[in-house]
């Protein structure tokens, strides 16, 4: 092939970015500062979710933006796309790709459980090499946990749950993706700015340059509120240096996701948001959930509410009114392995004395 027809064909490729973190580190909020601050680029989304409702691609869908109406984003659930490349990123990048008319950039929302180095390697499968590109990596970080020591709430109880549990017998499974999508980043984003003071961002910087392996920016955010010039135009193909990257799973063939949990909560409806964000708050304390998230219904409210935990720090809020879909309530619920369910759903159905 000539250097002029190389060219083309990389001017061609569609670039994608993909934006990777730890469970509630904010990468959804994020998403959707950009969708409504696109200035007039078409974007399309791919949104991998650990478990098989589709919260973020619901969020999304949400916008109501013109320059990525919901034909754009497209929901990967109930696995992880690292895993599942060839079953179901694949035809999913087919779809967007055949839209009309053609999207300028492709945004890739990872699960929180997700190895972005797969993914970033996939680039170079022949159905996928010569139609896009990685426009770069973006990680983004929980700077609230980070500042106190840990990637996610209650670290220690966490590390005392997998002590118990002699079937773990590899390094904490938090911390080793919390490092691969470090390892993997072109840029990162240190989210929660507005809950942590400059010492304790000071604090995050400095965990961070202690595990970033090259110059990478990072780039501190309040509410997801962020240029998106900042984050589309970064230019690195990132597929071409992936192998460089060295992370904790490179010499598996294979990886699963054996040391986390998930599953649904069906929750009737409720009476008080307030009251049921300390139930959830429960939940995480006493049960050692990592992240909940979902819609609620409420009593004599047309809206639905929006629910979104990392460990007890709750956030809700109504987002839109109940449409076509049945007026019922539904959680996902993620912890480490062994996530006791029925303590889980007792918390949140009141049954549970507070301990």
């Amino acid at each position: 092939m000539s250097a002029a027809a190389t060219s083309s064909t990389v001017l061609s490729r569609v670039p994608c970015t993909i934006v990777t973190g730890f469970l509630g580190s904010g990468k959804t909020t994020l998403i959707r500062h950009v969708l409504e601050n696109a200035r007039g680029k078409r974007l399309a989304v791919i949104v991998n979710e650990f478990g098989d409702v589709g919260i973020d691609g619901e969020i999304l869908k949400g916008c109501g933006i013109d320059t990525c109406p919901e034909e754009n984003i497209v929901e990967l659930a109930n696995g992880c796309i690292c895993c599942t490349v060839a079953d179901d990123f694949v035809p999913a990048l087919d779809a967007i790709l055949a839209l009309e008319p053609k999207v300028d950039h492709i945004l890739i929302e990872t699960s929180g459980l997700a190895l972005p180095k797969p993914l970033v390697q996939a680039f170079h499968w022949p159905a996928i090499r010569s139609r896009v590109t990685v426009d770069g990596v973006v990680a983004v970080v929980d700077g609230e946990a980070l500042a106190s020591g840990r990637v996610a709430h209650d670290h220690d109880a966490l590390a005392e749950q997998r002590a118990a549990d002699a079937s773990l017998d590899h390094d904490d499974p938090i911390e080793e993706v919390f490092d691969d999508q470090i390892a993997c980043a072109d840029l990162v984003i240190l989210t929660k700015g507005d809950l942590i003071d400059a010492a304790g961002e000071a604090r995050a910087r400095a965990a961070l340059d202690a595990e970033l392996p090259r110059g990478v920016r990072v780039v501190p955010v309040t509410g997801g509120v962020i240029d998106p010039a900042i984050l589309m135009g970064l230019g690195v193909g990132t597929e071409d240096d992936i192998e460089n990257r060295r992370t904790h799973h490179d010499d598996e063939a294979d990886h699963d996701h054996d040391d986390f949990d998930s599953f649904i909560v069906e929750v009737p409806e409720i009476a008080d948001p307030a009251e049921f964000a300390t139930r959830i708050a429960r939940a995480a304390e006493e049960a050692d959930v990592l992240r909940v998230k979902g819609f609620l219904p409420v009593a004599d409210k047309p809206m639905r509410l929006l629910v979104q935990a990392v460990g007890p720090r709750v956030a809700h809020h109504y987002d839109r009114a109940w449409g076509a879909e049945p007026r019922r309530g539904r959680l996902v619920a993620i912890g480490l392995k062994g996530l006791d369910r029925a303590k889980v759903e007792a918390i949140l159905a009141g049954a549970l004395a507070a301990a």
